[in-house]
Formats: structure tokens, C-alpha cells, sequence
């Protein structure tokens, strides 16, 4: 018999999780405020609702007797899940573990109780607070909220005037707590690691190195996945975020994290419980381990953690993916035409891609990760194939602007 699944929200990000959960034979129960979200097609059930209206969500899960809540891919999600699983008495990751992969400040201090790499921090609930840590410092640092998604309220801060300037933004995305975090800018590479935690291991699934835009240091328009580098040693990226997960309590799901590189060492950015956004737990990691994640999460949704061997065999070792976002030309302006959609569409190893945008529109440089205008996901068997790819895309697809 099938069972019951609650899935919040119902956006574009988590169509490949209601689909499978169909093709397992279960019911999708469907919670989203927009009357025509992208999963509705999936659903049994529908509740049209704010996923934070705790009373609404709560009654909708009992009323249709939920065996199992769950999410992917959306920070914001997570703590709701957790919530109204424990009210339900549904096998979720307790709000208690959970904080320490939602909370940005918690995330800091359970780095340095674990004798783990993290930037300079403070909690900071005024600009004076935050003035006085920047002299403290005495270089660039990061404001960001202490539980937002998409680099919503992420500021680098060059001078006490930056301060004053987006500090009150910041702290609006803060919703825990009137608090924003405030932390050394470090500047070394910055990495993703996504992974997925069994009964007893964790396993790392998927790596990448970060390139941003130009105009904005804080917004990746890249990432490359590769088993290893040339560069940089992803053996120890593997265990220091193993070490994270592992002391955290975390009993099952997937993991995505931020880390970046200095003097040798990584230092954790951000850590989630859940997978990748953009595609990445759902297309990526799938195909650089060769296993269909979403079984195992399902299943464990449902009660049934197993210890199930997620190491990467040998002859997935050389694949390799890209999730690239497209850039706006020139600054932006309205949208004339969009010349080499169809290789986009032709090349066998792209697997997906998006345009957020229609011919006529509007568009300019992003101000963070949900405003970025598209991206591509190329997936190959190695290095050189995907390089390839990655050229033939670059020499074929434009955006072409019309100012004014």
C-alpha cells in the first residue's frame, strides 16, 4: 500500500522528489501559497498556504493522515518539516539537530566546540555592534542573516558606511532572531561538498569549485564537480565535512555545504540538511555516484534508515558536471532575442536548463542567487568532455540586450 507524503513547498526545485515519490506508488500531499505551483500536478492533495502557517499545515497533515513530511533543496523549509513531523510523531531530524544546519550562528560555535575551521564571528544585533566588530577586525568582512536562503541579505562590508547601508536589509531576513552574523571575509576558493548521511556514515557524493560574477564576489555563476582536482586536496574537504556531520547527531538525509580555502586549511561557510539547490541533489549528485538518492530518502521519510553503502565506485570516479549560470551582457536592458537555445537543447550531456526570462523583458545584473537569469547542467564522463561541452555552449548561446 502506498503511504501519505507531505511535501512543502510545492516549487520547480523539488518536481524530480513529488515524481519520484509517484513513481514509488505513494501519495504526494501538497503544501504551497501559490494556487498554481509547479508540483500541483503531482498532487493528491493541496493545500494552498504559507508553509510557516503552523495550524493550517499541521490540520491539513492530520486530516489526510501524513505517514511522512519532507523537503529538498529549500533552507527555509527544513525547520517547518521538522516542526510539524514532531508534532505528528513522524520520523524527522529533531528541530534540536536540526538548528545546527539552519542557524548560522549555532553552525559557528558547534565548529569551534568540535575543533573545526571557522571565520572570526559575532552575532550582532545593532550596527554598533557590528561597527565594533569590523575595527576589531580590521579587514572585509560578511554580514548575513542568520537563517535565510539564496544569499537574501548577504552583504560584504568594506567600511563602517556599508554598515549603514545594508545592515537593517540583512537583519530583515532574520527570522530566528533580530540578529544578523557577522564574520572575516575570507578570500580563498570556495567549494560545495554534498553528501548523504546513512544510519552510521556519511557519505560525500559530489564536490565543486566556485567562480562568482564580477559584480557580485558573493553570487556563484559556476560551480565544476569532479571527483578530485589538481589544486586542492578533496580528500580532507571529505573529512573535515564528514567530521561536522558525523558530531552533529544528524540521523538520515542528504547534506550541502560551503566551505572556503585558506593557509591550507577549509573553513565551513554554511552547512544544510538537505540537498543542493538548483538541481544539484536531484540531477547532479544522482549522476556523479550512479545512486537514485531519492529512494533512500523516501524511505527513510517513511522510517525505514538504513545503512545503505553510498561510496563512489570506481568507474564513476572520472565524471564530471557543471551547473552554470548565464550572465547578463552589458549590465543588463530589455531581452532583443536569444540566439543558440537549441544547442541547449541537441547536446546529449545537457541535462537540464532554464531561462528565467522572456523575450522583451527586463533584465540586469542579479543581486542574489534567486535573481541569477538561468543556468545549464552539463553532465559527462570526464574532464575534457565537459570542457568541451562547456565551449560549444559559450560560442553558440547569446542573450542579445537592447538599451534603454
Amino acid at each position: 500500500m502506498g503511504k501519505n507524503i507531505l511535501v512543502m513547498p510545492g516549487t520547480y526545485w523539488v518536481m524530480a522528489l513529488c515524481r519520484r515519490i509517484k513513481e514509488l506508488g505513494h501519495r504526494v500531499l501538497l503544501v504551497d501559497p501559490n494556487l498554481n505551483c509547479q508540483c500541483r500536478e503531482f498532487a493528491d492533495e493541496y493545500l494552498q498556504s504559507d508553509i510557516f502557517d503552523w495550524e493550517k499545515v499541521t490540520d491539513f497533515a492530520r486530516k489526510n493522515k501524513a505517514d511522512a513530511v519532507m523537503s529538498d533543496e529549500c533552507d527555509i523549509a527544513m525547520s517547518m518539516v521538522s516542526k510539524v513531523g514532531e508534532e505528528l510523531g513522524l520520523p524527522v531530524q529533531g528541530s534540536d539537530i536540526i538548528r545546527y544546519f539552519t542557524d548560522k550562528f549555532l553552525m559557528r560555535r558547534f565548529c569551534r566546540e568540535q575543533g573545526l575551521k571557522y571565520p572570526e564571528y559575532k552575532m550582532c544585533m545593532t550596527k554598533e555592534e557590528t561597527v565594533k566588530f569590523f575595527r576589531t577586525i580590521g579587514k572585509p568582512i560578511i554580514i548575513k542573516p542568520l537563517d535565510s536562503n539564496a544569499s537574501h541579505g548577504v552583504f560584504r562590508i568594506e567600511s563602517e558606511e556599508d554598515i549603514e547601508k545594508h545592515f537593517d536589509e540583512s537583519m530583515s531576513f532574520s527570522r530566528i532572531r533580530q540578529a544578523v552574523i557577522a564574520e572575516r571575509y575570507i578570500a580563498g576558493q570556495e567549494f560545495t561538498i554534498d553528501g548523504i548521511k546513512t544510519r552510521n556514515h556519511h557519505y560525500t557524493l559530489a564536490i565543486s569549485r566556485k567562480e562568482h560574477y564580477k559584480h557580485n564576489p558573493g553570487i556563484a555563476n559556476e560551480l565544476y564537480f569532479s571527483y578530485d582536482d589538481p589544486e586542492y586536496d578533496y580528500e580532507k574537504l571529505r573529512k573535515v565535512n564528514d567530521a561536522y556531520v558525523m558530531a552533529s547527531g544528524l540521523e538520515y538525509g542528504f547534506t550541502h555545504a560551503e566551505y572556503k580555502y585558506e593557509n591550507g586549511d577549509y573553513y565551513l561557510i554554511e552547512i544544510a540538511a538537505r540537498g543542493g539547490g538548483n538541481m544539484i541533489s536531484s540531477v547532479i549528485t544522482q549522476y556523479l555516484s550512479g545512486y537514485q538518492t531519492y529512494d533512500f530518502l523516501i524511505n527513510a521519510a517513511l522510517g525505514e534508515i538504513k545503512d545503505t553503502d553510498f561510496s563512489i565506485k570506481d568507474e564513476y570516479k572520472g565524471r564530471c558536471a557543471v551547473l552554470k549560470f548565464f550572465g547578463v551582457p552589458c549590465g543588463g536592458g530589455v531581452v532583443k532575442e536569444v540566439d543558440g537555445e537549441a544547442c541547449l537543447k541537441t547536446i546529449p550531456a545537457i541535462k537540464e536548463y532554464r531561462l528565467n526570462f522572456s523575450i522583451g523583458d527586463t533584465v540586469g545584473d542579479c543581486l542574489n542567487d534567486s535573481a541569477r537569469i538561468g543556468f545549464y547542467i552539463a553532465c559527462t564522463e570526464n574532464r575534457e568532455e565537459l570542457d568541451q561541452v562547456m565551449k560549444e555552449v559559450e560560442n553558440q548561446f547569446f542573450i542579445r540586450i537592447k538599451k534603454g
